[in-house]
């Protein structure tokens, strides 16, 4: 043995060819933390110092390669200067051009994902050999970063400018074949032959077949571009990316810069460029939000996982009510591989269903993810019926007819007579309460709610709302089958609107108010998207529906009157009732023509303007920052409510459910990390300023006053006060 350590181990294979092997113990996967690293640094000493090698292979004894730098340590990291962030790269550029410069031979053995720091890894080596499941890419700008030890310099050097620039700039994980079409790796080969194919592509290096001196000729060297060809491909892209990116997420771009000063240099140069950069960007507040809302990606995740081991199996399913929204639930199940009973009493329902159902999937042969076998495989999950002849058969049913509690409890009652005494039943609504609809039922500890967003196919999140009699085996069933439909599940408990819409209303509140006192609605519509939002409240509301925004805001007003109840009528009850319901019927707070591709357009409307000067009792001017407040400050302090009463179990949880579930700007982090980054306490004096001229809405909570008083935060020593920018 030449080197062993608690996460990687060196061996002497017997011909010369030293084994590195990663095997990070009491993990299911490798990842390299600070330790790592160090363990890292003390191996390739080993390998330095070892007499008689004619070869490296690095490889992994798990079932990943690596997946990347251990993004728990991130936020303690980053919190240090940029000087240590810069010295701490220069230092993993010296360990990894130290392997790059071995006096021998490369190779790595890339078995399953290789990501971030782990696809940089292997970008040291002069040689990648890829097992055809596996899957490689450079993910760093979705965290706010860009690739930091040698990423940027190697990929363009390796797989040219253009594909770097979509690999880096895109964050993308890409398949073995792409990644051997873009010359990253050299073969793709059975994940049984890859280590032999390796171990050959060494063997042929020796023998002077393959010459390795000259890959690191390339990578060592500047770009092969000359100055017009620079100009064409980095500003064109630079210009694409931005675009795409939008304002809020400068990684992109930013990576692309540092791949464009670094062309001409040297291997060293460029990385000092590449290390300044990434100590740049690991300061700003969009990196510390979204490295925060991966770590709370991974708590939901973990605790999804842990009611899934709890589950019993949910093999066979069914929804009733077709439609579009149970087509959608159809479609999904059945996508993923799950068979669905799809019923409904009528036969155009039915077929509605299942014509969505067709769409999406033939959307998906369209882009190439699905072959038209695999569509009709799919199509073939889904079993439309009018008769409940083969529910005894089911595991769980996702009842998904109208929003009404006497149609929703009848059907609910009616199928519990048809389905065995363990069938798991679930009703997707959106504001009913649970326990309510469960009064009914024989054996409301088999009843949880399932609340899907709309479109189902889009939308991440799946409320799973516990009632007051609901089981741990009814929700833990309901968590495995939304995560086997590739959704989120966030438990929440039974309330009036339960997480996201209870959160959503108080901001409808907001845009209410500001529009009765003078405020033009597009222009709400414009700060709001620019602060982050995919569309303003407006049209939002137009997209939800007029209908059911006013049905939605019944429920919440009778829940929590003190501050949902309103006198008199809002915008939203002026269009509702001038059939302006928003895109469903194409007129709303704006207008909507069809675009090329027929998707609704909305337009500027002068109707739906002199209608809702009927609500308007003042003029006044509003400054963007007092918008983003007045809009603001209900949905956060909504959300510390939420929390508080223990409808949702964690800070991240209820930020993630917000972020998946509304489109919260996920570079802000979510509402309770919002509230840290102002300071709990300038989010408090902020508040007490508005709800002294517009009442309970805006009136912090006694436990957030102790809080400020106290000087805590949500996150705890995660925070860190900033200033948000409008």
């Amino acid at each position: 043995m030449i080197y062993q350590g608690n996460a990687l181990s060196v061996a002497n294979n017997g011909e010369g060819i030293a084994i590195l092997t990663f095997d990070l113990k009491d993990e299911s996967i490798n990842k390299l933390s600070g330790a790592v690293i160090r363990e890292l640094q003390e191996a390739v000493k080993a390998i330095q110092s070892e007499q008689g090698l004619k070869g490296l292979l690095i490889t992994s004894a798990k079932d990943v390669f690596i997946v990347g730098a251990d993004i728990t340590e991130f936020h303690g990291m980053f919190a240090k200067d940029e000087e240590f962030l810069v010295n701490m790269n220069q230092e993993v550029h010296a360990l990894f051009n130290a392997i790059e410069d071995l006096p021998f031979p490369t190779v790595t053995a890339i078995n399953g994902l290789a990501l971030g720091g782990g696809c940089e890894v292997t970008l040291t080596t002069d040689f990648r050999v890829m097992a055809e499941k596996a899957q490689i890419g450079l993910p760093e700008t979705k965290l706010g970063i860009l690739p930091g030890w040698g990423g940027c310099v190697r990929l363009p050097r390796l797989a040219g400018a253009d594909n770097a620039i979509e690999w880096i700039a895109g964050g993308s994980q890409n398949k073995a074949d792409a990644a051997l079409k873009n010359g990253v790796v050299d073969a793709v080969v059975p994940a049984e032959r890859l280590e032999a194919a390796a171990l050959d592509m060494l063997d042929r290096a020796n023998a002077g077949e393959l010459n390795y001196q000259a890959r690191r000729d390339e990578k060592r060297g500047p770009l092969k571009l000359n100055a017009i060809e620079q100009m064409m491909t980095f500003e064109t892209a630079k210009g694409y990316v931005a675009g795409k990116a939008g304002p809020h997420y400068p990684a992109p771009v930013e990576a692309i810069k540092v791949i464009q000063k670094g062309a001409g240099e040297g291997r060293e140069r460029a990385q000092a460029i590449e290390a300044k950069a990434f100590a740049k960007l690991a300061k700003t507040d969009v990196c510390f939000n979204l490295v925060g809302l991966f770590l709370n990606d991974q708590l939901v995740k973990k605790k999804g996982s842990k009611y899934e081991k709890q589950a019993a199996a949910v093999e066979r399913t069914a929804v009733l009510g077709a439609g579009i929204m149970g087509g959608g639930i159809a479609y999904q199940s059945a996508y993923k591989g799950t068979p669905i009973l799809m019923k409904d009493i009528k036969e155009e329902a039915i077929q509605l269903g299942l014509k969505e159902a067709r769409k999406l999937l033939s959307k998906q042969v369209e882009r190439g993810k699905l072959t038209t076998e695999k569509m009709a495989e799919a199509l073939s999950n889904i079993r439309p019926t009018l008769s409940y002849g083969d529910f005894g058969e089911v595991d769980l049913v996702v009842e998904a007819v109208v929003e009404n509690p006497k149609i929703k409890g009848s059907v609910l009652g009616e199928v519990e007579a048809q389905v065995g005494e363990n069938t798991v039943l679930t009703s997707n609504t959106s504001t009913i309460s649970i326990t309510r609809l469960a009064q009914n039922l024989k054996r409301p500890e088999n009843f949880c709610g399932m609340h899907f967003f709309n479109p189902v196919h889009k939308m991440p999140l799946v409320e799973v709302i516990r009632g007051e009699k609901s089981s741990d085996a009814a929700v833990a069933a309901t968590v495995a089958y939304a995560r086997k439909m590739g959704k989120t599940p966030i438990v929440v408990n039974d309330c009036p609107g339960f997480l996201v819409n209870r959160v959503l209303f108080p901001y409808f509140g907001g845009f209410s108010l500001l529009v009765e006192q003078g405020a033009d609605f597009e222009r709400v519509d414009k700060v709001m998207e620019k602060f982050g939002w995919p569309m303003g409240p407006a049209y939002l509301l137009d997209v939800v529906g007029m209908d059911t925004a006013v049905h939605a805001n019944e429920v919440m007003a009778e829940g929590f009157p003190e501050r949902m109840a309103r006198e008199g009528k809002t915008a939203i009850q002026v269009m509702f009732e001038n059939d302006r319901l928003g895109q469903k019927n194409g007129k709303g707070f704006y207008g909507y023509e069809e675009d090329r591709k027929g998707k609704p357009k909305k337009v500027s409307d002068d109707q739906a303007h002199a209608l809702v000067k009927q609500v308007v009792a003042g003029q006044k001017e509003f400054g963007d920052d007092e918008i983003i407040a007045r809009m603001m400050v209900p949905l956060c302090l909504e959300t510390v409510r939420c929390l508080e009463d223990g409808i949702v179990g964690t800070p991240a949880e209820a930020d993630m459910a917000l972020i998946y579930g509304i489109g919260f700007p996920p570079f802000r982090g979510g509402a309770l990390r919002y509230i840290d980054a102002t300071g709990v306490a300038a989010f408090v004096e902020l508040a007490d300023k508005l709800s002294a001229e517009l009442g309970p809405l805006y009136a912090p909570t006694d436990k957030l006053r102790e809080m400020a008083s106290r000087g805590e935060s949500f996150y705890g020593d995660e925070t860190r006060s900033t200033q948000h920018q409008a």
